[in-house]
């Protein structure tokens, strides 16, 4: 099997054909170091490889496979991660100046995991500054390109992650997801973008930037490839019964606050998104949320206070080392008065269950749009009037930072393309622990469509 060939492969039919024989795990590993020190520097979505160990790791892989042992079910499939996950004994910056000389002590659950699974591990990925941008933003290490086109963001914070699996670099990647970290490049990168139930995935080993609200998950190209992950990172099955099919399955669609910001590319894929979820059998109906406003208000504030808690002393003591959209994003925290942070958290399960009731009702899922504009540019994110700046960056955010408050599970399901040729997607949003139910209600959708096949020209797969 040829290079090109090898990197078309999505994960299950990658593992599938190391396990078979068809393509060597050595293969695999050359071919997505290779293309993560080529494509992946152009993109600015590698922070670091680690060659020689994944090349000795991928040769082992493959012995253990010529001696007849059993396999496990990711044994020799190459990855690499969000530069928050660590490793023992490797470095990990977090995006940052003040982190890039940290060595951790202890592996996260969630590398372990996959460790046992048989994955490789090839490195880390980009990010933005400490996990602090819908966009990825990063001053000081640079902006991740989208591979769709590189003058626009990938979408943040886990941007080298959603590049890399975009770009067809690696198959699957961990990433974060604080305020739609993983559903953002999942998004505007084109992929499946899983945030689980807060609390599924163990966030130990995990830089964090707000325990009451970070998430670890996966982003592949398929909703078949994130049940993959999911299952290994959270040690339980979501294979099963993902092909099932959704006849009879009802999703509802809330308008309001959703549809405020909604551009009219965006709406008209949302609706031929519907309209195929309808011919597969599943029954939508309209709901309405409920003050928005208030859970977007607590969560900010949870966020900001759990962050500002973990850098108050860099702040005083290296504040030149945070790029100033990061610290102006930080700071507030240090000014909330604990009795109004405590408030916030005692309210989560009561506004939980409100919008649930509100958004959801009697319904299994609710769809809503993952980015409610087209994916801006760089510039647009970065240059001109504060204000401004400031005004797209919450537009990302508009439809996604209320669901980690309320700690449910959502995924970005790719559904089209703009007119810039730019991915367009929409989100579905369970309750707790509804993480097969989404997985397969996105599989069936991508069994009806074609756009998560479709590969940016930078993939460079023709």
């Amino acid at each position: 099997m040829q290079a090109a060939e090898i990197a078309a492969l999505d994960l299950g039919a990658l593992a599938k054909a190391i396990a078979d024989g068809e393509v060597t795990s050595v293969q695999a590993t050359t071919v997505a170091l290779d293309r993560l020190a080529g494509i992946g520097h152009k993109l600015n979505a590698v922070v670091r490889l680690d060659d020689a160990r994944a090349l000795n790791a991928a040769a082992a892989a493959d012995k253990r496979r010529a001696s007849g042992a059993a396999l496990p079910p990711l044994h020799g499939v190459p990855l690499a991660h969000k530069d928050l996950f660590y490793r023992a004994g490797d470095l990990s910056g977090g995006g940052s100046k003040i982190r890039e000389n940290f060595r951790a002590e202890v592996t996260s659950t969630a590398i372990a995991r996959l460790d046992a699974a048989g994955a490789l591990d090839l490195g880390r990925l980009q990010l933005a500054e400490f996990a602090m941008s819908p966009t990825g933003y990063n001053e000081s290490l640079g902006h991740a390109r989208n591979p769709w086109n590189p003058a626009h963001v990938p979408g943040g914070s886990s941007s080298g992650s959603g590049v890399a699996v975009a770009a067809r670099l690696v198959t699957a990647s961990l990433g974060t997801d604080t305020g739609g970290s993983l559903r953002h490049p999942g998004a505007m990168c084109g992929l499946i973008g899983l945030k689980p139930t807060w609390g599924l995935v163990p966030t130990d080993g995990v830089m964090p930037l707000s325990a009451s609200l970070d998430c670890s998950g996966p982003l592949t190209r398929t909703a078949k490839d994130a049940a993959i992950i999911l299952s290994v990172i959270a040690a339980r099955d979501y294979l099963t019964g993902i092909d099932a099919g959704i006849a009879g399955l009802r999703i509802a669609v809330p308008g309001g606050y959703y549809r405020e910001l909604l551009h009219t590319e965006i709406a008209a894929a949302l609706h031929e998104a519907i309209r195929t979820l309808t011919s597969l059998g599943a029954t939508i109906s309209e709901t309405a949320p409920p003050d928005m406003a208030l859970i977007n208000a607590l969560m900010q504030l949870v966020m900001s206070v759990e962050a500002a808690t973990i850098h108050r002393s860099w702040l005083i003591e290296r504040p030149q080392d945070y790029a100033d959209q990061v610290r102006a994003r930080i700071e507030p925290g240090l000014y909330y008065p604990a009795t109004r942070y405590v408030e916030a958290l005692s309210l989560r399960a009561q506004l939980t269950e409100a919008w649930v009731a509100s958004c959801i009702g009697d319904a299994d899922l609710a769809l809503l749009p993952a980015i409610s504009i087209p994916v801006p540019t760089i510039a647009a994110t970065t240059e001109g009037d504060p204000a401004d700046v400031a005004r797209v960056i919450g537009q990302l955010t508009h439809c996604t930072r209320g669901i980690n408050y309320l700690g449910l599970p959502g995924a970005s399901v790719p559904s089209g393309f703009d007119s810039a040729g730019l991915p367009i997607a929409f989100q579905l949003i369970g309750r707790p622990y509804s993480e097969a139910i989404m997985l397969r209600t996105a599989h069936a959708y991508q069994g009806a469509t074609d756009w998560h096949h479709r590969a940016p020209a930078a993939a460079e797969l023709h």
